[in-house]
């Protein structure tokens, strides 16, 4: 894998039908609006960004695209609603992701947490191992063969895959939680900011390697980022919100030129002449 990313977002169009859809998305808690009529397409292909203030529902809207939260509105996956969904059932129907804080099992292997990312398609093998079917071993098989191919897709060695999770730095870590997304074979990737506590080069390491597997199996990303000059390198289409509505939707070069996200978050410093890395 390259380090250097390799697709500049607004010089390459994905495909135009949409992997999702988001038709006036909204939730309240105990009275307070925190998504409001959120309603924007997420082309096939490539990477899409949410960006925007603390607070902005980020967050939030990923949660009731990943089925924790019930919300108002709908979510289509490939013109199939969801609205009806369990978090359970939306990761089998193809939406995988990550959290802020990677949420891993300490004292567990790489290979053992990788391999939990199986449990949407290889249910025999991970709920009736005990008793020993033959699909049971099959399926546990292909979830290790699987699992294995992904820990070396994210850029660890196969030989990481005994270590236990809680020797890895930061960065591993992050690379192991998006190898048992993968292993989930999503239609949809969820990053819920992956570049927190990494450095530049290795933000868009890991991007890279993202955007290359993306290609490789037309998988479509879903990232939300503080760092907007990250996100201008590596999304094709940028949504922005604000206080729980949808600020604008386009391109980067759009986005970046819009005058209400200019004055509610960008500020007027154009976001690729920030030094490398910044977060606002």
């Amino acid at each position: 894998m390259t380090a250097e990313l390799s697709i500049r977002g607004d010089e390459t169009s994905p495909a135009a039908d949409p992997v999702l859809r988001l038709e006036h998305v909204g939730i309240a808690f105990r009275g307070v609006r925190a998504l409001s009529d959120v309603s924007f397409d997420i082309p096939v292909g490539g990477l899409t960004a949410v960006i925007g203030p603390n607070g902005a529902g980020k967050t939030t809207l990923f949660n009731c695209i990943s089925g924790i939260y019930r919300h108002e509105g709908e979510v289509e996956l490939d013109g199939r609603p969801l609205q009806s969904y369990s978090a359970d059932r939306r990761a089998r129907a193809g939406i995988a992701r990550t959290f802020q804080t990677p949420t891993l099992i300490e004292q567990a292997s790489v290979l053992e947490n990788v391999m939990l990312g199986a449990s949407s398609w290889a249910e025999a093998a991970l709920l009736g191992t005990a008793l020993a079917t033959r699909r049971s071993r099959r399926e546990e098989a292909e979830a290790q063969a699987n699992a294995i191919e992904k820990i070396e897709a994210v850029g660890l060695r196969s030989a990481a895959a005994k270590r236990s999770v809680g020797e890895l730095a930061h960065a591993d870590r992050r690379r192991v939680e998006i190898a048992r997304a993968l292993v989930a074979r999503p239609r949809l990737l969820m990053l819920d900011e992956p570049a927190a506590g990494l450095s530049a080069s290795e933000s868009d390491e890991l991007l890279s390697m993202v955007l290359e597997y993306g290609r490789e199996t037309d998988m479509t990303a879903l990232l939300v980022e503080h760092d907007v000059s990250l996100v201008m390198r590596v999304a094709h289409r940028i949504a922005v919100l604000d206080i729980g509505k949808l600020l604008a939707v386009g391109s980067p070069s759009e986005v970046r030129r819009n005058p209400e996200v200019i004055a509610a978050y960008i500020g007027a410093e154009d976001p690729e002449d920030r030094a490398e890395g910044e977060r606002v």
